[in-house]
């Protein structure tokens, strides 16, 4: 009854959401035999303005009209020529592309962009990831998603829960705002598992942009944002299912189907189940390598357009079961160790986690006049979490509630202006509780070095007391947003955000965003922003590694609230190699953080601190990026990204734990004639990481300062048939793998027991198949 409360409550009260009247359309080109083909990746935008849009794989694109006085759609793609249409009316619009080719010794060369590419029409720095690019991978879910990406970095938060955490600009992915189709998604208590909750085959396409993004999604992003794109009902399949396996015993079905009831209204079902049921040990440490897992994930959208009133309502259940810990630990059998066993360090560990979620948004939007839009996006979320770690237990709850309203218009003298206004409001309730067992063993009471201590002395005595951690708290913030944006057609243009946000607690404070553009010749782009970003920290789903561990955990003062600038500058050039189209990028970004949550694992090895920030903490990332097609339908990507990320930690500044020096990326893409096969090659170069102190501890115990470079391999072949396709590939080919993710494994119970210690892959090479089918 809780649930269908809370739904119908979402239901009732997501009334009104977002989205301005539309133009639809496909982009065609002429194949060697004079027919018409789909055409994807064509840039589409209104001429003498900044809105703009891509065609999708079937050639096709939507793009906001806003009451737009020159109605010509402007169509650029690489290797053609750009071409002009007039439009008339809203229904939907065709475009075929001529090509415009360099003849050389016979042979006709046409660029061509990737499935990957950095949008050129933007003022922000954003990277579009589509489909084509996430099938090249096994790509399962969001975490998985971002392989073949030298910008995002995916790891294990820790080693026996399965949680991954991402890296933007050498930090944590907290600090960057993780939303679908411009509504807020992971954050708070979904922050610890919520990269897992989006099935890959759901997703249309994903934005990464760098840097502080736009004031008209909120005050949170500082790093960047990655918006996620589902699938369309009126776009999508009307059938479609995809099988997946993997050597480790990982099994995973998605399916869904969308059905159009008229030119209007349009519906989709998507469903997901996963399950990895078999647990192995190969690195010999007792534990799971990877947890024992079952997820059941349900999205049901309804989508209604007409030439001036759009509506998307969107709901999605997800029901998740982990099981960890020791490979012989059952959760229905498992009590509570004795104080005997904990002593004599033999008892069973394991942890059991369920998570039940729910989410829904409604947006509805409504264009009049010349130039003018009004729209408004409600959602709402309710997650629960609820399991134990041993003898340790977490509960925690979250109820959100956001609603954003926006007023859009342009000057009527002049619509290279642009200006949009706006109201916010965002609730949360958090509701998190941790009971936990503390054991302080002789040493550390007496201070008696451990060294000079011996096995029977050290562990003979221990004191023992309970402790109950509540972290509850409310968060109310209404807010206000002006953003302002003037283009100069084809050369320049400016984005200057502003907005004013007060919290319950935190009060008032303003949140300033500056994005500019400038093409100063055809072939070369330049961008630059600078902006401030405010988030909140949940210190226990950040950091589940703390309560899969037995770390001491200590709250040295009240935690305020994180403040920091990030800056960037960025250039993208466009020119011709081997008569081929090709693209260069260069970037360098900088985050300086005024206040931060630190989690201080390196002052004392048996103990988190958690405390704000006192002297600097600052993040700098620098990177370069050279995309090419030496040969017909065979691309090469070549990365390489610096990080050089420092912060202060008991008033030292010092480099920041777990962040790789450098990483360098190597893809390769061979696709035959219609793609029939396709064969894809992923290298990851992955420098040194420095590990948290552990020179305070027993010496068998200790880990080097840092740990080593390492290289990945993965590869992929897939073949298509006419209705469906099948695919092979290999993750970790190299089988490089940690072999001491977990600290003293064989006494879980003991305070140098700790999870928190992984900088490597986990799990040796695997090998997956799998087979998509759809219906058109």
């Amino acid at each position: 009854m809780k649930f269908t409360g809370i739904l119908l409550l979402l239901v009732l009260g997501n009334f009104m959401g977002a989205h301005a009247q539309t133009v639809t359309g496909k982009v065609f080109a002429l194949n060697e035999k004079k027919q018409k083909e789909p055409l994807p990746y064509v840039t589409v935008n209104w001429i003498h303005t900044s809105v703009a849009t891509f065609s999708d794989e079937k050639g096709e694109f939507t793009i906001p009209a806003d009451k737009i006085k020159d109605k010509r759609l402007v169509f650029t793609l690489v290797g053609y020529k750009s071409d002009t249409l007039q439009v008339t009316g809203l229904t939907p619009v065709e475009m075929t592309l001529a090509l415009s080719a360099i003849v050389l010794d016979g042979a006709e060369v046409v660029g061509k962009e990737g499935n990957a590419f950095i949008s050129s029409m933007d003022p922000k720095k954003i990277q579009v990831i589509t489909s084509t690019e996430l099938r090249r991978a096994a790509c399962c879910n969001l975490s998985e998603s971002f392989e073949t990406n030298a910008s995002v970095d995916v790891m294990f938060s820790d080693a026996i829960t399965g949680a991954k955490q991402i890296q933007l600009l050498g930090l944590s992915g907290v600090y960057s705002q993780v939303i679908s189709e411009n509504v807020p998604l992971i954050r708070g208590l979904g922050s610890t598992f919520g990269l897992n909750y989006i099935p890959g085959p759901w997703m249309q396409s994903i934005s990464v942009a760098k840097g502080a993004s736009s004031v008209i999604n909120g005050f949170e992003s500082t790093t960047g944002q990655i918006n996620v794109e589902y699938k369309k009902p009126a776009e999508s399949e009307k059938l479609f299912l995809n099988l997946f396996g993997n050597s480790h015993g990982r099994l995973e079905a998605n399916a869904y189907s969308a059905y159009k009831f008229n030119d209007k209204l349009s519906t989709m079902l998507l469903g997901h189940v996963s399950k990895n049921g078999k647990p192995f040990d190969a690195n010999g440490d007792l534990f799971m390598d990877i947890p024992k897992l079952t997820t059941y994930n349900f999205l049901n959208r309804w989508d209604y357009m007409t030439s001036s009133y759009d509506s998307r309502l969107l709901v999605k259940y997800l029901d998740e079961t982990r099981i960890g810990g020791y490979l012989d630990f059952d959760p229905d059998t498992y009590s509570d160790p004795s104080d005997e066993s904990i002593e004599n360090h033999t008892a069973t560990y394991g942890l059991k986690i369920r998570t039940q979620r729910l989410e829904s948004f409604w947006k509805n939007g409504i264009v009049f006049g010349d130039q003018a839009s009004v729209a408004l996006i409600v959602s709402g979320i309710y997650h629960n979490q609820d399991g134990f770690f041993g003898i340790n237990k977490y509960k925690g709850e979250q109820k959100s509630f956001y609603s954003n309203l926006l007023y859009s218009d342009a000057l009527k003298s002049n619509p290279n202006h642009k200006f949009t206004a706006g109201l916010s409001f965002m609730y949360d309730l958090y509701s998190e509780n941790y009971f936990r067992r503390d054991f302080t063993y002789l040493y550390q009471e007496l201070g008696i070095p451990a060294q000079d201590a011996s096995p029977d002395t050290l562990f003979a005595i221990y004191s023992q007391h309970d402790t109950t951690y509540v972290r509850d708290r409310k968060e109310v913030v209404p807010g206000a947003f002006l953003e302002y944006t003037w283009t100069i057609p084809d050369k320049f243009t400016l984005i200057a955000g502003l907005r004013v946000d007060h919290h319950n607690t935190f009060g008032t404070f303003v949140t300033p965003r500056l994005h500019v553009r400038y093409k100063p010749i055809e072939v070369l782009t330049l961008r630059a922003s600078a902006g401030k970003g405010y988030r909140t920290a949940n210190v226990f789903s950040e950091n589940y590694s703390v309560l899969a561990s037995q770390r001491l955990i200590h709250f040295s003062d009240e935690l305020g609230q994180e403040k920091a600038w990030n800056y960037g500058i960025n250039a993208t050039y466009d020119f011709k190699l081997f008569s081929r189209a090709a693209q260069l990028d260069l970037e360098f970004y900088r985050t300086d953080f005024q206040n931060q949550v630190i989690t201080d694992l390196d002052s004392l090895p048996e103990a988190v601190y958690f405390y704000n920030l006192n002297g600097q903490s600052y993040a700098n990332s620098y990177m370069v990026q050279l995309t090419v097609e030496p040969l017909k339908r065979f691309t090469v990507l070549l990365a390489y990204r610096v990080s050089d990320v420092k912060v202060t930690e008991n008033g030292v500044l010092r480099e920041k734990a777990m962040v790789n020096h450098y990483k360098g990326l190597v893809t390769l893409g061979y696709a035959t004639k219609f793609d029939k096969w396709k064969f894809d090659v992923t290298t990851q170069f992955i420098g040194k990481a420095r590990i948290p102190d552990t020179d305070q501890i027993p010496p068998d115990l200790q880990r080097p300062g840092y740990s080593p470079s390492y290289i990945q391999l993965l590869a992929q072949v897939t073949r298509k048939f006419k209705y469906f396709e099948v695919y092979l590939g290999g993750e970790n080919l190299t089988n490089f793998t940690q072999k001491d993710p977990v600290t003293e494994s064989h006494a879980p119970y003991h305070t140098h027991f700790d999870t928190s210690m992984v900088w490597g892959p986990i799990v040796g090479a695997s090998v997956y198949a799998g087979l998509r089918w759809s219906l058109k």
